[in-house]
């Protein structure tokens, strides 16, 4: 394993809007994200979740006030890209998940070891919140050997000390499992497991699409958001 181990830093729900992001996640959880704001750089804004043990839910949709600058590199997460246009347009969905990289580990400087293996890694900024993500050039989701899909996750180290988790309102929600499947799971198994991250997710072979489910404990009980 070249990684340290990972953890779960938060979950991924894409919409066309906030407002329909934030309807979906209210109605499968009981509670309604809030807060957040704009990411400038890739012309995205987001609502949050706090999940128990230091993790979040984002809710993340294209901003329409953001300035559309000629030279604007691809938003993340595939924002861009048609397919999941097409996918947004049933509905929310959950579509992705970030791993926390720790220090002292240095996630710029990782990647600048493992570039095959690694997405380059971009700042960002949210408020006062700073931290690096791994964002594909082409703003897909990470992949290994052409296999990612969502189910393979982004990398994530903080800059600023306090967390989003450290300041978000306690909802009594906690994560108990996040499940993938994928028509090459064993690619992804691979990848996983080199980052230091096959503890974290349940993975299966399937025939279908590639999907993410996650099991989250409310105050009414065992709900699945997917």
């Amino acid at each position: 394993m070249t990684a340290q181990t990972l953890r779960i830093d938060h979950l991924v729900v894409s919409a066309r809007t906030l407002d329909e992001g934030t309807q979906y996640v209210a109605d499968t959880l009981g509670f309604a994200p809030s807060g957040g704001g704009a990411h400038p750089s890739m012309r995205t804004h987001n609502r949050l979740l706090n999940l128990w043990g230091g993790a979040y839910l984002e809710v993340i949709a294209i901003d329409p006030d953001a300035a559309q600058a000629a030279d604007a590199r691809p938003r993340l997460f595939a924002l861009d890209d048609p397919a999941v246009h097409a996918r947004l347009a049933k509905g929310p969905y959950l579509s992705h998940w970030v791993a926390r990289v720790e220090r002292p580990k240095n996630l710029a400087l990782w990647q600048q070891q493992y570039p095959e293996r690694i997405s380059t890694v971009v700042p960002m900024t949210r408020g006062d919140f700073t931290w690096s993500l791994t964002v594909a050039d082409d703003g897909a989701f990470p992949s290994w050997q052409g296999v990612g899909d969502g189910v393979v996750p982004s990398l994530i180290q903080w800059d600023t000390p306090r967390h989003p988790s450290d300041v978000l309102p306690e909802t009594g929600l906690a994560l108990k499992a996040l499940k993938g499947w994928h028509p090459r799971a064993d690619i992804v198994a691979q990848q996983l497991q080199w980052l230091g991250a096959a503890h974290l997710i349940a993975l299966d072979s399937t025939d279908g699409a590639p999907t993410l489910t996650a099991e989250i404990e409310t105050p009414s009980g065992l709900r699945t958001l997917k």
